[in-house]
């Protein structure tokens, strides 16, 4: 969420750089300044009432004890017509607070000058691309006749159980998957980061603080009856670790590391991407979240993305790097960047990772700040990354390693499958 004092000292850069989005946000940021206008000043008058309510309650126990009951009566009386007055501001000053929020959630965060301008994933800038395109044989099969053939996951089973999106790994493609998991938890413990096992639920406080609430309220599954949300990514929890917490300057950066099942409902997802692992309402994903000081995010930024560059590196996958656009930007996001696996079988990319910095937006909903000597609170930054997103990464794996015989095992991973084909 956009700071109120950032909006009344940046209006119009904010707009300008909100256009990048494709959003017209000048009337709302107008009616924000407006509205906290009026928010300061009833608090100025509620807290002058209440001076004025101190000082009289003073003067009304001396008249008293001085036996001027008559003039201490005149000034309770005063007392009581304040008290009304304070409970009408106090009314106020929530519904015009409540009415500020409103606004601001609807507000996305402001993209760095350097997102692109454009309106979808097709107006996405390629900025990098890594390794040779497999050449496959002529019988070369789609993950999803490959995962039959070789009886590594079963949908059937999975909608048997569950529903669909809900997939079975069996044999060989469970120990796969679970091989991935603890390559990619090795690598990110490698690289620095502490490794956490956060819950799988989380109440409506830690949806709020990341951004998944309100905004993306219906794709996530709801427990109604206890008003928790399973997670549809484990930067939720853990991200929430630091809410409401002020940190000390000394302590970043602060890195963490997640594996967790994800849940999302991909509400009106159709189409030829979602066939077999390609989206799914439940999967595996390692996710790696920083927290630091706001000069270095940028930096960090990179560093992130170098770190998920040399995943796909060594597990020998061409990938690509994309700068998402503002028409494709997430909603707290400031700057993305998308990392793509090229699946030889179906002919196309697909997206294994985001890495974005949210900057302060994450952090003022959280009320996650640092502190330096002699300064006051300042917000951190955030920012997360998949490192990585299982589904696509297997299913290229498969389809980009297939052969007329079996399918080979990046050399990676063999220690920790315990074999190299399937």
């Amino acid at each position: 969420m956009l700071e109120l004092s950032r909006i009344r000292e940046e209006k119009d850069a904010i707009a300008e750089g909100l256009k990048t989005r494709n959003l017209d946000v000048k009337n709302q940021l107008e009616e924000v300044i407006a509205l906290d206008e009026k928010r300061r000043d009833t608090q100025q008058q509620m807290e002058k009432d209440l001076a004025e309510l101190n000082t009289l309650a003073k003067s009304i126990g001396g008249l008293f004890q001085q036996g001027k009951v008559e003039e201490a009566n005149v000034l309770k009386a005063k007392t009581g017509t304040l008290k009304e007055q304070s409970s009408q501001l106090k009314t106020v000053l929530q519904e015009t607070e409540d009415a500020i929020n409103k606004i601001l959630f609807t507000i996305p965060n402001v993209p760095n000058p350097i997102v692109p301008k454009g309106n979808s994933d097709q107006d996405n800038e390629i900025i990098f691309e890594n390794g040779q395109l497999p050449q496959l044989h002529a019988k070369a099969l789609p993950h999803w006749d490959l995962i039959k053939q070789y009886d590594l996951v079963d949908f059937e089973l999975g909608v048997k159980i569950t529903g669909a999106g809900f997939p079975v790994y069996k044999g060989k493609g469970a120990r796969l998957q679970r091989a991935l998991i603890n390559f990619f938890l090795d690598e990110a413990i490698n690289a620095g980061y502490e490794e956490v096992i956060p819950p799988l639920l989380v109440n409506a406080d830690s949806g709020f603080g990341t951004g998944q609430l309100p905004d993306k309220d219906g794709q996530m599954y709801h427990d109604a009856q206890d008003n928790l949300y399973l997670i549809p990514t484990a930067e939720v929890p853990i991200t929430n670790i630091y809410r409401d917490v002020i940190l000390n300057e000394s302590q970043f950066p602060i890195k963490n590391v997640g594996y967790t099942p994800c849940f999302r409902r991909e509400a009106g997802s159709w189409g030829s991407d979602v066939r077999g692992l390609n989206r799914l309402h439940q999967f595996d994903k390692v996710e790696i979240v920083q927290v630091v000081h706001p000069d270095k995010s940028y930096d960090t930024l990179d560093q992130m993305v170098a770190h998920v560059k040399n995943l796909l590196e060594k597990l020998e996958l061409p990938y690509r790097v994309a700068k998402l656009c503002g028409g494709d930007l997430g909603f707290t996001s400031a700057l993305t960047f998308d990392m793509e696996v090229f699946s030889a079988a179906q002919e196309k990319w697909l997206e294994v990772s985001s890495i974005s910095n949210f900057e302060t937006f994450q952090a003022n909903r959280l009320k996650l700040r640092y502190k330096s000597e002699g300064n006051k609170p300042q917000l951190a930054h955030t920012l997360n990354g998949s490192a990585l997103a299982l589904p696509r990464i297997l299913a290229s794996i498969l389809e980009n390693n297939q052969t007329e015989t079996g399918i080979n095992v990046p050399k990676v991973l063999v220690p920790y499958t315990g074999f190299d084909t399937i």
